[in-house]
């Protein structure tokens, strides 16, 4: 399973790198981000194209650049990605094939194009979006969950949708965030590693909660660490499989129960 870790700081995605992870994912995504996420303590990155240029320069692993959803800026996005020396870019919130048809008109070939399915029309229109020459496909669970109107994060993939996506998918296929063994609230990590395993998984992302578990560690033991971990979920027979995927499915009930009043 390949580790794309969302990072601007050089150093830090260097090594990350240079310790296994696949690649970097520089995030322009902004645009109305703020008004459809209000209130729900999520990340918004403000990386810009020279933070994009910083990150090419230091690294030569896989760089992508998330940019904002389809709209009459998006030529301008993909040729300041292209000239800063993306590898890949990555399109949020699709919605519809044309919008995707567009996109791959504006990089013409030049670099790879992934899309995010975070959208129910995407949902529902997966199997026409990956008909498409993408380089990936992602689930992102987040903004699905506020698409649908839902406060349970991990719904997706004990309600059928991501198994459903994933049976569409042919392109390399992503779907959640890893961290740290050991790591991860409401579901331990190593569950939803397991379950991502599960799925063949293509790649995942390392974002906040990485970072924030990577304080003082040293990525060239961190980095190993966690793809060691997911190289031995993947040897496991179909009996283990199962009972993990049950384990799964009950810490994301668990998670989703409300809490008891006290009397």
């Amino acid at each position: 399973m390949d580790l794309l870790l969302f990072t601007v700081d050089p150093g830090f995605g260097r090594d990350v790198v240079a310790a296994g992870a696949a690649g970097i994912v520089v995030d322009w995504e902004r645009r109305g981000k703020a008004r459809r996420q209000a209130g729900e303590g999520t990340q918004i990155n403000t990386d810009t194209l020279e933070d994009l240029v910083r990150m090419r320069a230091a690294t030569d692993g896989r760089l992508l650049c998330r940019v904002n959803g389809a709209g009459p800026w998006t030529a301008g996005e993909v040729e300041d990605a292209l000239a800063a020396g993306a590898d890949e870019i990555l399109l949020p919130m699709v919605r519809t094939a044309a919008e995707v048809d567009r996109t791959l008109d504006l990089v013409a070939g030049r670099c790879g194009l992934g899309i995010l399915v975070e959208t129910q029309d995407a949902v529902d229109r997966v199997a026409e979006l990956a008909r498409r020459p993408l380089s990936r496909i992602y689930v992102g669970l987040n903004d699905l969950r506020i698409d649908r109107r839902s406060t349970e994060l991990f719904r997706p993939l004990v309600d059928g949708t991501v198994d459903a996506v994933r049976a569409a998918v042919p392109q390399p296929f992503g779907v959640g965030g890893l961290t740290l063994p050991g790591g991860g609230f409401p579901v331990p990590g190593m569950l939803l590693a397991a379950e991502l395993v599960r799925l063949r998984t293509g790649f995942t992302f390392l974002r906040r909660s990485f970072t924030a578990d990577m304080a003082g560690r040293d990525p060239f033991v961190e980095v190993p660490r966690l793809l060691a971990a997911l190289a031995g979920l993947a040897e496991a027979d179909p009996l283990t499989v199962a009972d993990r995927r049950a384990d799964f499915v009950a810490a994301v009930e668990r998670a989703a129960a409300p809490v008891p009043v006290p009397a």
